[in-house]
Parts: C-alpha cells; sequence; structure tokens
C-alpha cells in the first residue's frame, strides 16, 4: 500500500496564505457585483438592500446607449484582433525571414518607438485622424491599435520556423501568400492567441484615445460611455457597478477559455526570447 504524504506545517502555511491573497482579490468583485444589485445612492450598502430584479443592468443595456457601446466596443475589438494579428505577423515575418538590406537598423527604429509613451502621440495622431477624415469612425479606434509589440513578439517566434521548410515551399512554387498563411502561420498559433487576448484586453480597456477620437455618443465605446454614466445619472452607485460588471466580464470568460493558449505563448515566448 501506498503511503499518504503527511502535510507539513509549510505547506499548511502556504495553503493559508494563497487563499487569503485569493479572498482579497475576489472580494472587491463580490463587493461590486452585489451593490450592483442596490439602488445605492452611496457605496456603502445592506443586504436587505439586494434585490435580484437586475433593474440595473437592464436600464444600463437598453437606456443612454449604453447598449449601442458595448456594440462599438465588440466591434472594435473583433477588428483590432484581425488587424493587430495580421500586421504584426506580416512584419514579424519580413523582419525575420526576408533579406531585405537596413532591415536590421529598420526594426531596432521601431521597436525603440516603444519607449513612447502614448500621451505623446495623442495630438499627431488626432491630426493625421482629421485630416483624412477617420474621426468619429471604427478606422479610428482600430489602426492605431498595431504597434511595436506586436511585431517583437510575432518575430521571436516566426523565428522558430525552421528555413527548410520555407525553402521547400519556395523550391515547390508555393506564393509567398501560401507559405505565410499554410506554413508560417500554424507554426506561430500560440504566439497569435497571446497576442489576441493582449489586444482585446488592450482595446477593450482603451478610454483616453477613444474619448479623443470619438465625439459622437453614438460611436462612444464601453469605457467611454460608462465614463459618463455618473454625470448623466449622478449618484446611482448601483447602475455605474452595473456598468462595470460587464465592462469587466466580458475579457475574463475570454480569459478563462483560452488560459491554456495564453500560458504556453508566453511561456515559449521565454523560452524563445
Amino acid at each position: 500500500m501506498r503511503s499518504r504524504k503527511k502535510t507539513g506545517p509549510a505547506t499548511v502555511i502556504g495553503i493559508i496564505l494563497v487563499t487569503f491573497f485569493a479572498v482579497l482579490c475576489i472580494a472587491p468583485l463580490i463587493y461590486m457585483f452585489l451593490l450592483s444589485l442596490t439602488q445605492s445612492e452611496t457605496t456603502r450598502f445592506a443586504l436587505s438592500d439586494i434585490s435580484f430584479d437586475f433593474i440595473n443592468y437592464r436600464n444600463v443595456i437598453f437606456r443612454n446607449d449604453y447598449g449601442r457601446a458595448l456594440l462599438n466596443s465588440v466591434i472594435v475589438v473583433v477588428l483590432s484582433c484581425i488587424w493587430t494579428c495580421l500586421v504584426s505577423a506580416m512584419a514579424g515575418y519580413g523582419f525575420e525571414k526576408k533579406p531585405v538590406p537596413g532591415k536590421e537598423i529598420v526594426y531596432k527604429i521601431f521597436i525603440a518607438t516603444m519607449m513612447v509613451p502614448g500621451q505623446v502621440t495623442i495630438i499627431p495622431l488626432f491630426i493625421i485622424m482629421r485630416d483624412i477624415g477617420w474621426l468619429n469612425s471604427y478606422q479610428a479606434l482600430v489602426i492605431p491599435m498595431a504597434g511595436a509589440f506586436g511585431v517583437m513578439m510575432m518575430r521571436s517566434f516566426v523565428k522558430s520556423v525552421p528555413d527548410v521548410l520555407i525553402e521547400a515551399a519556395q523550391i515547390d512554387g508555393c506564393s509567398e501568400i501560401y507559405i505565410f498563411t499554410r506554413i508560417v502561420m500554424p507554426l506561430v498559433k500560440p504566439a497569435t492567441v497571446s497576442l489576441t487576448i493582449f489586444t482585446f484586453v488592450s482595446a477593450w480597456n482603451a478610454f483616453l484615445w477613444p474619448l479623443v477620437s470619438t465625439t459622437k455618443s453614438s460611436m462612444y465605446t464601453l469605457i467611454v460611455a460608462m465614463s459618463l454614466l455618473d454625470t448623466k445619472l449622478e449618484t446611482n452607485y448601483g447602475l455605474i457597478m452595473a456598468g462595470a460588471t460587464i465592462t469587466f466580464i466580458v475579457p475574463f470568460v475570454l480569459y478563462c477559455f483560452l488560459q491554456k493558449q495564453f500560458v504556453e505563448g508566453i511561456a515559449l515566448g521565454g523560452v524563445k526570447g
């Protein structure tokens, strides 16, 4: 018979500490959800104030253009993920596998842009979007999402694609599009999933640029619309917390479904880097 391993004091203390910190992390979320079920005008409430009629959620979705803002956020996030992953993968493939003169210098300059704070580029970006007539459009919200981080991440994974596979495909007469879509992209799937999650969270939580580039309420994203709830509806913290709960739950559910691929992508990226 296999002897049962005894649990030592260190293990028990570790379990207690992990449980304690887990409760600390979950407690604000529980508080946010419970407060969203009240009509409280303060951030304090009693259990007797809680009502499970979800009226705040109905008011948030069907009033004050919040439903339209939710749709805008979904559209922007989906397009941003597709655009960012496609552009980053193509740029990473070009920088790593194509014999372009001076590409390393261009790549280093491109990566150096990561040190520039996003707030610095707001005004030039706004002027560009205004001059080409893209303000209050999905293009203005989606195009700036692609950046140097995605290119750097995809290039580190493309580096692991064997050159012999690409050379064999070229000998067989395969086009560049075929090589990129059928050989390179399947081999960098973990990086694509990780970049998709990063882009999803960034686009979903983006506030400053959507606030600057959209002046029409019909183009507000979820975060911008939620920031206006406290001014339009004054002190109904239950309604504000209902909006915050909806905003939080979407990326949380996505991460739960893609957690395995996300961790795998990060781990492989660390090994390859």
